[in-house]
C-alpha cells in the first residue's frame, strides 16, 4: 500500500511533515484548527486533496474545542491556500454537518474516506491508458502524500505497475521546492517503481526524444471548460507534449473540479514568498539586491489536455461541461 499522508489518532490530526522528507520521517500531531491552518500554509501538508482533508479535520477540531463558530473556523482555514478548490470542499463538508447539529468529526472521517476511494478509482480507471507506455513524465507530487493515499497522477502508475506494466517514470524535480525530487521520487523508491529525477528544463528533451510516451499530472482546480491550475511549470510541459504528439492526462477527483469557474481566467493563482526562489536550504542563491517572483501555480488551457482521468471514467475536454452540469461541486 502507498504511504498514508494523514490520519486521525487519539484526538489529534496526525500527518507526515512533508517539509522534512526525504531526509527524515516526522509525524506532527495537531490538536487545534490554528495548528492545522499553519501546517497547510507552510506546506507541512500539501496537495489539493490532502489539504482538503486536513481542513476538514481542522473544522472538526475547532468544533470539538469550543469557543469557535463555523464562520470563524471557515475564515481561518479558508485563508491558507487560495488556488486549491479541494480546501473549500473539505471545509464545506464539515461546516454543513456542524451547522446542522451533526458530528463534525464523523463528517471529517467520511470526507477522508470519499477522497481515498476516489483516488483508488482514479488508479483503476487510468491504468489502461498506460498499458502500452514505457516512459511516463510527471510534474510535482500528485501521489499519496498529496492525496492522503494512492494519489491522482501516481495512482494509474501504481496500478499499471502492479499489473505488470514495464513503466519508467521521469520525475520533474519541480522547482522551487523540489516536490518531485523530494516527494515523488521518495514514494516511487519505496514501491520500487523504476524512475529518474530530471531537471525541470530537461523535460522537453525527453518529450522530443521519444522516451516519454505519456504525461500524467494532478490538478489543484479545474474550471468548467477544462482549463486547470497545477504546480508552476505544468503549462510548459503541456505545450511541449502537444508539440511532440505525446498524450497529456490530468488525473483528479471530483472535489478538484469547480463548475462555478467558467474558465481558467477565473482561477486565483497563489503567489508565495520570494525566499522560496532565492534560497535553498537556508543558503542564498541570488545576489543580495535581487528580487524574485514566485507564482505557485500556472493555468493550462483545456486545448492541451488529451483527457481527464476521473473516478468515474476518462473524459475528453469537450465532455466536461455537460458532465459537471449533472454533478455539483464536490
Amino acid at each position: 500500500m502507498p504511504v498514508r499522508a494523514l490520519w486521525w489518532e487519539r484526538g489529534a490530526l496526525a500527518l507526515l511533515d512533508q517539509r522534512e522528507l526525504p531526509g527524515r520521517t516526522v509525524v506532527r500531531r495537531l490538536r487545534t484548527a490554528e495548528a492545522v491552518a499553519q501546517a497547510i500554509r507552510t506546506l507541512a501538508v500539501r496537495g489539493a486533496p490532502a489539504i482538503g482533508v486536513a481542513a476538514a479535520y481542522g473544522m472538526a477540531l475547532a468544533a470539538r474545542r469550543g469557543g469557535s463558530s463555523p464562520d470563524r473556523a471557515t475564515k481561518l482555514l479558508g485563508s491558507t491556500r487560495p488556488t486549491a478548490v479541494d480546501l473549500f470542499v473539505g471545509i464545506d463538508a464539515v461546516r454543513s454537518a456542524w451547522a446542522a447539529g451533526e458530528d463534525p468529526l464523523e463528517a471529517a472521517h467520511a470526507y477522508r474516506e470519499r477522497v481515498v476511494e476516489a483516488c483508488h478509482r482514479i488508479g483503476t480507471v487510468g491504468a489502461p491508458l498506460l498499458r502500452r507506455a514505457h516512459g511516463v513524465l510527471t510534474h510535482c507530487n500528485a501521489g499519496a502524500l498529496a492525496t492522503v493515499e494512492w494519489g491522482t497522477a501516481l495512482a494509474p502508475i501504481r496500478v499499471a505497475h502492479e499489473r505488470g506494466a514495464k513503466l519508467f517514470v521521469f520525475v520533474d524535480e519541480t522547482r522551487p521546492l523540489l516536490q518531485g525530487s523530494r516527494l515523488t521520487a521518495w514514494e516511487l523508491a519505496r514501491e520500487r517503481i523504476p524512475h529518474a529525477v530530471i531537471a525541470d528544463n530537461a523535460a522537453g528533451h525527453y518529450l522530443r526524444s521519444g522516451e516519454v510516451d505519456a504525461v500524467v499530472v494532478g490538478a489543484d482546480r479545474i474550471a468548467r471548460n477544462g482549463d486547470f491550475a497545477n504546480k508552476i511549470g505544468t503549462y510548459e510541459k503541456a505545450v511541449v507534449a502537444r508539440e511532440n504528439g505525446v498524450p497529456f492526462y490530468v488525473a483528479a477527483p471530483w472535489t478538484t473540479f469547480d463548475a462555478r469557474r467558467a474558465s481558467g481566467r477565473a482561477i486565483p493563482v497563489e503567489e508565495r514568498g520570494p525566499e522560496e526562489v532565492l534560497e535553498l536550504g537556508g543558503r542564498r542563491l541570488a545576489p543580495p539586491s535581487s528580487r524574485a517572483r514566485n507564482p505557485a501555480f500556472d493555468v493550462t488551457p483545456a486545448r492541451y489536455v488529451t483527457a481527464f482521468v476521473t473516478p468515474d471514467g476518462v473524459l475528453r475536454p469537450p465532455e466536461l461541461a455537460s458532465r459537471l452540469a449533472r454533478r455539483p461541486l464536490g
